[in-house]
């Protein structure tokens, strides 16, 4: 247990509860293929994320500022404080939704509540880090626990899980929500952040110990990354085997715990707006993680971490006050990540393939043309996700 299961929680955020189970409601199994390719495509990036933060001791952001200038760095910088805001946005207003869920209380005063818990969780990263990520990859557990008993109380149709594992699309709406899951999973401050965390796990720089290193970040971050990946795979299966076909059109999360109720009983629910909180306030604290390792790195100055949270949650305070829709808030949010994929990637490329900077631990070329091809293909389809969202 370690930075990878931090970063994994990234992955299995309100973003992706919208995404997932949207579509297994809507679609039955025939994304599941989307929701597997999508997992597994995280898998090199956050490797990579790490491995320069291991082999140089510096954050992505840092090694950006370093390389690149003031200017690209500073416009760098701007469009990842951006995504900041946009993930605690979209974390933010799960946990209150599940409070609102749990508890029955207001927008506003869940939203409040939500922010309480993550400076709790900001407190318990400055003083006990360990005990952080031990939480946090026991939350991991829980979000997997709680929808394998989802998916277990549904109906389970084997040939229709086989057909799901083959690739296909069918219709506008089948479109749109594929591209969605592609861009509620590849999460720009995962990556900003696993640089981050992995710094200090090679205080000498021998080349044996940063191989060492490099083999156990790289068997956390399959084991992490593959917990994050079976949960996702267990939010859709859990919506095709009990909400498809009576749910509405377009499923908001509230939706889904009213209907769960019905269908499968009030434990049920209460269940699932469990893991919905979980997945809030762990991804949110993570997300301010990430927020302050962009700070640090590209400004080369530290903010206190309740100074900087207090900020970054000042959106999704506005949003809750002002009564906007939780399902519309969270789309707009995933728009918004979906253009901070690629500059954070493509800095990561260019970083780990310079054999200046990481020496006989640089990216080959055979490796380094393979995720080229992952980097435009996320381009093309975090466009169309733009274009569908706009079309509609």
């Amino acid at each position: 247990m370690g930075p990878a299961f931090l970063a994994a929680v990234a992955y299995i955020d309100p973003g992706n509860f919208a995404t997932d189970v949207e579509s297994g409601a809507d679609t039955g199994y025939q994304l599941l293929w989307v929701v597997l390719a999508a997992g597994c495509a995280a898998v090199p990036v956050q490797y990579l994320s790490a491995k320069l933060g291991i082999v140089t001791g510096k954050s992505l952001p840092e090694s950006c500022r370093r390389r690149f200038g003031p200017r690209v760095s500073a416009a760098l910088w701007i469009q990842a404080e951006i995504t900041a805001m946009a993930t605690d946005l979209a974390e933010f207003t799960g946990s209150a939704m599940a409070l609102q869920l749990l508890f029955h209380l207001g927008p506003f005063v869940s939203a409040l509540v939500t922010g309480g818990i993550s400076y709790f969780l900001l407190d318990l990263y400055g003083r006990r880090r360990t005990w952080l990520e031990r939480l946090l990859t026991l939350m991991l557990a829980l979000l997997l626990l709680a929808f394998a008993y989802l998916t277990a109380r549904g109906t389970f149709d084997a040939g229709a899980v086989a057909s799901g594992l083959l690739p296909s699309v069918s219709g506008s709406k089948g479109a749109l929500l594929a591209v969605g899951i592609i861009g509620a999973t590849l999460m720009p401050h995962a990556i900003y952040l696993h640089s981050g965390l992995v710094t200090d796990r090679v205080r000498v720089r021998d080349p044996e110990r940063i191989r060492r290193a490099l083999r156990t970040e790289r068997s956390q971050v399959f084991v992490a990354l593959g917990i994050a990946n079976v949960v996702n795979c267990l939010m859709l299966a859990m919506a095709a085997g009990v909400l498809q076909g009576v749910s509405p059109g377009d499923l908001s999360l509230t939706d889904t715990h009213r209907l769960l109720g019905t269908v499968l009983g009030g434990g049920a629910a209460t269940v699932f707006a469990l893991a919905l909180l979980a997945a809030g306030l762990s991804s949110s604290g993570v997300g301010t993680l990430a927020g302050q390792v962009v700070m640090s790195g590209f400004v080369g100055r530290r903010v206190p971490a309740v100074l900087r949270r207090t900020v970054t949650m000042v959106p999704a305070l506005a949003a809750a006050a002002a009564g906007c829709d939780p399902t519309q808030v969270l789309i707009v949010s995933q728009v918004v990540l979906a253009f901070g994929i690629l500059p954070a990637l493509v800095p990561l490329l260019m970083l780990t393939a310079d054999r200046r900077l990481m020496g006989e631990f640089a990216v080959g070329r055979a490796a380094l043309a393979g995720m080229s091809v992952l980097a435009g293909a996320i381009a093309a389809v975090n466009l169309l996700l733009v274009v569908l969202q706009v079309v509609r």
